[in-house]
């Protein structure tokens, strides 16, 4: 029965309510949402097996004169276990307003919570007419530099006291705002990449202390960024438009309660200054002697700006920022200054980053300083960069000549390990020099370690490639003159990525791109934003790639249990299904250009086969039925009864279409790769009595290719999977831990502190792969973090209680691992499982959050004897072949199986 083993392991602890969230997010500045939703999480204690079984919600705003707050509304009691998501169901939420709101609950001991502590969250400027602001653009003397960064700044007067000020800031190009010389935030790169002729971005700042009374400065900084500067797969300038412009509006509330506005319009003045040009595959040119010392404060004289130009740019796309922005992170100090044999002067900072480097220097003035980036050193140890490609990630700094001076870059950053200095006055020293890394603020949610430090690397590994290229976008790579959120790389890597981070928001804003960029066709583009698309083409449509509309959204919909998300997507998924529909013939799909397994193992000579070459056709069938079995999915969890009935019936014909063309009557796959055989299982393409075979052939298969695989970005995020499910763990657990080519530890024993883009980035003797492709951060192959996740440490949700609402635990015990753990933060609490071999004996802690309930499969031997904190633990009937296995609700449990 249900929680009978534990129920009498009980404690009087206080039930509580914290980590209080309003459309995921704490205490958010600004959000648009016009239902927004609430979540909160019940306090870890000793007491086990806590549910929710009821909760209240009240939200209050303070009168405009600040006396007594205001009841919006109250929930009332409401019998549910739901802490996540709850919507808001008072009257209409008004732009530019803050609320507070309290929770409490009840749990399924008839005890109650205290009202929590008091959160908040306050409006975005809900409709176009909310901005006062106009779009201003720079009016310059012809003399000044077009790609300068223009400045821009007002001058204002404050003569009440204040109780509030937000700014709202956005940009056609990128922004850096200061007011009365402090900067606004920070956030970098804002407002960040959207599809910016749909949906455009502000952010809002609290500057309420940055005010003063009296005169005040406000100034702003503009990158020409993704909007305007060279960006595509053939670097193309002025994507979305020429100009580059500023909406600002600062919203003033006094004490007395009355308001204003300060606004971007006809009254500011612009010019520019030391940033003489800002491109992010080409680095950023800084002239110190150009600097206007002071020029966003109060004092400064700007009599020789020159005005501005207001344009008529459309609000109707504005929208509130969604993820969280990018913002500096970890910091690294050079580990190794040194020369190469040519005589060039090198940092190194020991791990492949994303961001840039601050540096101290002191000279005359005029004299330039370069910084050039790289990611890897050649095998005669000079510097390598001929996989940038046009990239020329170069810094540029001219010294002013006053003293010590600290630079860093405004709108470029780079992607590199190590650094080439050119002009330096003096010698190298590390006190000088600090690479800071950058990537959107996700919340750390996963750790995963083990026994093996190859392994725990591998994992350091995914999660630096993934900070790396989770820069606003999921990018490919983060140095070469791409930079694209291709939609395959992210599709396969989406799973991982939840377990890493919090991705819930990321994922969420960057759907809503996927679909208002999706073509007319229901094809996907390959990147989103789509930036590569030119007059009379549309680049997407590739299976693997377009399936990012149905994959993503379903892999977010499991990692956090949000609904909203297959709402939000479903029109673009269905559209994508349809797609399908209207390219293939007698319901095979064999026509159109497709990807196919990028990057799998070849060879140059193929006289003997061992190609792992997969019929592109035959993987776009798969494809098509898994995109339509999601389709399915997402149906039924939104009650769409007449589209589940429909696409059931289409998928039976997919897969029989499938076996009628690509397998035999004895279950050989016409393509007799570990892909073929991979997506044929993991999308269960095959009936039931050609399953096993077809999992022995593809062991079969590995231990052909020497206990390596061959799979490329589709189907190695399946492989071990497979392998594993259909009893082959022990074959998934040699592929990870195989350290020659190609393998995922390979380019760990070769140094790697990043995943590679290909198997083979840096050959055994040290000569690099093509150069025109070749990334060494590159987070696609490091998919394989799910399966550490999911299976070494068993930590899952199940699909019918997602968002970790019902957890499996089920680790799988092998590759002579003597430890794996893993702890997850879910949106209910930590999620945890560790496993340890000892002396004959595997112990498992779990621990599970408060309302939740979780399914234990303890690993066991023959004879196994297994307790649970000394008490033995009888099993259950359904256990799986090696398993015993416990239902159980919140808790922390200690598991001991002898045997081992």
């Amino acid at each position: 029965m249900f929680f009978a083993l534990f129920i009498g392991q009980i404690c009087s602890a206080q039930l509580k309510v914290q980590k209080l969230l309003i459309e995921n997010l704490s205490n958010p500045l600004c959000i648009d949402a016009a239902t927004p939703r609430f979540g909160w999480q019940l306090t870890e204690n000793d007491k086990q097996n806590v549910l929710q079984t009821a909760y209240e919600i009240k939200v209050t705003t303070k009168g405009q004169t600040g006396k007594n707050n205001q009841t919006v509304w109250n929930s009332g009691k409401v019998m549910s276990d739901q802490s996540l998501y709850v919507p808001y169901a008072g009257s209409p939420l008004q732009s530019g307003q803050r609320y507070y709101w309290q929770v409490r609950v009840w749990d399924n001991y008839g005890k109650s919570s205290p009202w929590s502590e008091v959160a908040w969250w306050q409006m975005g400027l809900l409709h176009p007419e909310d901005w006062s602001a106009k779009w201003i653009t720079p009016a310059y003397n012809e003399e000044l530099p077009l790609q300068a960064s223009p400045i821009f700044r007002k001058t204002f007067t404050v003569t009440k006291k204040i109780r509030s000020a937000i700014a709202y800031i956005t940009a056609h190009g990128l922004y850096e705002a200061k007011l009365n010389g402090q900067r606004v935030g920070d956030a970098y790169l804002t407002p960040g990449w959207t599809s910016y002729n749909k949906r455009l971005q502000y952010q809002a700042y609290d500057v309420t202390t940055q005010l003063q009374n009296g005169d005040n400065a406000i100034g702003v900084t503009l990158g020409s960024g993704w909007y305007r500067g060279h960006v595509g797969y053939d670097p193309t300038p002025n994507l979305y438009g020429k100009d580059i412009a500023l909406l600002l509006q600062l919203h003033i509330v006094y004490e007395d309660g009355s308001t204003e506005n300060v606004v971007s319009d006809e009254s500011w003045k612009s010019s520019t200054a030391e940033i003489r040009t800002s491109e992010i595959y080409y680095g950023e040119v800084i002239d110190a002697r150009k600097e206007q010392p002071g020029w966003t404060t109060t004092k400064f004289d700007d009599k020789n700006w020159s005005g501005v130009a207001v344009q008529n740019f459309s609000k109707d796309v504005l929208i509130a920022t969604y993820n969280e922005s990018v913002k500096q992170h970890e910091t690294f100090k050079p580990v190794r200054i040194f020369k190469t044999p040519s005589g060039a002067q090198i940092i190194d900072f020991g791990q492949n980053l994303v961001g840039w480097v601050r540096f101290n220097a002191s000279g005359p003035a005029g004299d330039t300083v370069k910084l050039f980036h790289a990611e890897v050193m050649d095998k005669l140890g000079e510097f390598y960069t001929e996989n940038l490609r046009s990239a020329r990630a170069e810094n540029m700094y001219v010294l002013n000549g006053k003293g010590m001076e600290t630079f860093q870059p405004h709108f470029s950053w780079q992607g590199f390990r190590f650094v080439k200095v050119v002009g330096y006055p003096g010698d190298l020293k590390p006190e000088n020099f600090t690479a800071i890394a950058m990537y959107s603020d996700m919340r750390p949610t996963g750790s995963f370690s083990c026994s093996n430090t190859m392994i725990n690397q591998l994992q350091h590994n995914i999660q630096w490639g993934q900070k790396g290229n989770f820069l606003d976008v999921p990018t490919d790579c983060p140095q070469r003159d791409e930079r694209l959120g291709w939609t395959g790389d992210a599709q396969v890597f989406s799973r991982t990525a939840s377990y890493n981070m919090n991705v819930h928001n990321f994922f969420t804003k960057w759907l809503k791109d996927v679909a208002a960029d999706q073509y007319s066709s229901g094809a996907v583009p390959h990147v989103i934003p789509d930036v590569i698309k030119r007059a009379g083409s549309e680049p997407g449509g590739s299976t693997g790639w377009s399936d990012v509309s149905t994959i993503i959204p379903w892999n977010m919909y499991l990692a956090y249990g949000d609904k909203q998300i297959l709402q939000n997507q479903y029109t673009s998924m269905k559209a994508w299904v349809e797609y399908m529909v209207h390219q293939s013939k007698n319901d095979l799909w064999n026509t159109g250009d497709h990807f196919g397994d990028w990057l799998f193992y070849s060879v140059n000579d193929d006289t003997d086969g061992s190609s792992a070459i997969t019929n592109k056709y035959l993987i776009a069938q798969c494809f098509w039925a898994y995109s339509t079995q999601l389709l399915i999915n997402a149906a039924q969890v939104l009650g769409k009864k007449e589209d589940v009935d429909h696409y059931t019936e289409l998928l039976a014909r997919i897969k029989d279409a499938y076996l009628k063309e690509y397998v035999t009557p004895n279950g050989l796959i016409s393509s007799d790769t570990q892909t073929a055989y991979v997506l044929a299982l993991e999308f269960d393409m095959l009936p039931d009595n050609l399953r096993h075979q077809a999992a022995e052939r593809l062991a079969n298969n590995v231990t052909r290719y020497g206990n390596h695989l061959t799979t490329g970005f589709l189907g190695t995020p399946y492989l071990c999977h497979v392998l594993s499910r259909f009893g082959y763990a022990d074959v998934a657990y040699k592929l990870l831990l195989q350290d020659t080519y190609p393998s995922w530890l390979y380019p760990v024993k070769m140094g790697a502190t990043t995943v590679w883009e290909r198997w083979d980035g840096i050959r055994p003797d040290g000569t690099f792969e093509t150069p025109t492709m070749n990334s060494f951060n590159h987070y696609a192959y490091g998919a394989i973090g799910d399966w550490m996740y999911r299976v070494i440490a068993g930590i899952d949700t199940k699909a019918d209680g997602p968002g970790y609402k019902q957890i499996t635990i089920k680790p799988t015990i092998g590759g002579n691992l003597t430890y794996a753990s893993a702890d997850y933060e879910t949106g209910y609490g930590t999620v945890s499982s560790h496993w340890k071999l000892d002396a004959g004996s595997l112990s498992l802690d779990v621990s599970i959050p408060a309302n939740t309930t979780a399914t234990i499969h303890v690993p066991v031997k023959d004879g196994s004897i297994v307790t649970e904190n000394g008490k033995v633990v009888a099993n259950t009937n359904d256990s799986p072949v090696g398993y015993m296995t416990i239902n159980v609700g919140s808790g922390n449990y200690h598991f001991n199986s002898s045997g081992f």
